[in-house]
């Protein structure tokens, strides 16, 4: 049978699709300077045009590739030996060390703007913060083992986030993190921050709401009616700060918390005392009245300020990467590799904090690093303040 072709028109079109993938892939970049010399002094010495500057000095790396072998690393969680058996799918294997390296460069360059990211929070009225335990590989340890590093975390809402790294969970180490700073300082219930503000004029500690709550919730099957109604007073006071927020009555939340947070911290008190007296001091409701009761100063200061929010949930928010991150590389290959973590994570945390394109952001201030001088200013390279090259 023939087809015909001329005896048919065209009156539509269907459309369909499959989705397919482009895999990563390494390639040369090569640049080329054109090199003159004088046409008619043979004498003078030939000229070439500048090599553009470059992130890793000597080295074949782009801003591009460092940002990448980052990412990997402390945005999907990828150890380098891994990534190091995936380069030999790029394209060509880059070795483990190497990339070690590279991070080590990368922390490096990037360290002025985490400076300057730390002045800019230690400047404000409002900080959060909370500590995460990292295991560290210690050449010092006997038979090669690990010890445990801390990474500390500062942040204020709608703020960048700055990570510090610390051998110790040590009182003293707070306290040279916040070196200065004067205002509110909001955590969980670790006595380091409620010394910090004893012993810091001008710094208050406020409570968090969020881990008061989670104690009853986790001993709610204790009694539940009772912690039922102590989850819903805290809830009201949740609520009651979701309507404030979407008012964006910033300014008058303070007084609006002491008008309205009056009757139910009222009755969450008198129930926590009641509560107290009836169950052991060693079950999950009597730890968690013995929690809310005696944190009650730190969790109501939150009514003498308009800025800070009832929790620190945040900070944690801020520290998942992290967590997540040690669970596939296991440990900081170095103790004193654990403040490279620290300003990559304080950087890419940030920027998807403030919705910024990490790949994009990393490349273009690694590109634009090396040549800038100690005049231009560093503050509009922050997280921050950083805007995509049009």
């Amino acid at each position: 049978m023939k087809a015909e072709p001329e005896l048919y028109e065209r009156i539509g079109k269907e459309r369909t699709f499959e989705v397919d993938v482009t895999p990563p892939k390494l390639f040369k970049r090569e640049i080329v300077r054109l090199k003159y010399r004088h046409r008619l002094d043979r004498a003078r010495a030939p000229i070439c045009a500048a090599a553009p500057a470059r992130t890793v000095a000597g080295g074949y790396a782009s801003a591009g590739l460092l940002a990448w072998i980052a990412l990997s690393k402390y945005v999907d969680h990828q150890p380098l030996y891994r990534l190091e058996q995936m380069s030999k799918r790029w394209g060509a294997q880059l070795s483990r060390q190497t990339m070690a390296d590279w991070i080590g460069l990368t922390a490096q360059w990037l360290e002025p703007i985490y400076r300057q990211m730390h002045r800019g929070l230690i400047a404000g009225d409002y900080l959060q913060a909370d500590e995460t335990p990292v295991r560290c590989n210690d050449p010092d340890e006997k038979r090669g083992g690990t010890t445990q590093g801390w990474l500390w975390v500062i942040s204020r809402p709608g703020a960048e986030v700055v990570f510090d790294w610390r051998l110790s969970r040590r009182h003293g180490e707070l306290t040279s993190l916040i070196q200065g700073y004067r205002g509110v300082l909001q955590s969980d219930g670790y006595e380091a921050y409620a010394g910090h503000a004893r012993a810091n004029k001008g710094v208050v500690w406020a409570g968090c709401w969020a881990h008061a709550r989670r104690k009853f919730f986790e001993a709610a099957a204790e009694r539940p009616k009772t912690a039922q109604t102590i989850l819903r007073l805290i809830g009201g006071l949740y609520r009651l700060e979701r309507e404030w927020d979407e008012a964006r009555v910033e300014e008058k939340r303070a007084g609006l918390r002491q008008k309205m947070f009056a009757r139910p911290l009222h009755w969450l008190r008198r129930l926590a005392l009641a509560l107290k007296t009836k169950v052991l001091p060693s079950s999950g409701l009597g730890k968690a009245c013995t929690y809310l009761l005696g944190h009650w100063a730190p969790l109501t200061e939150h009514l003498r300020h308009h800025q800070t929010r009832l929790d620190n949930n945040l900070v944690e928010n801020a520290i998942r990467p992290s967590a997540i991150g040690k669970k596939n590389w296991l440990f900081i290959g170095h103790p004193g590799a654990g403040q490279r973590s620290a300003i990559i994570y304080s950087i890419v945390v940030s920027c998807q904090r403030l919705g910024k394109d990490r790949l994009a952001y990393l490349r273009d201030v690694l590109n634009r690093l090396p040549t800038m001088t100690n005049q231009d200013d560093l503050a509009a390279l922050t997280p921050a303040r950083w805007q995509p090259a049009r």
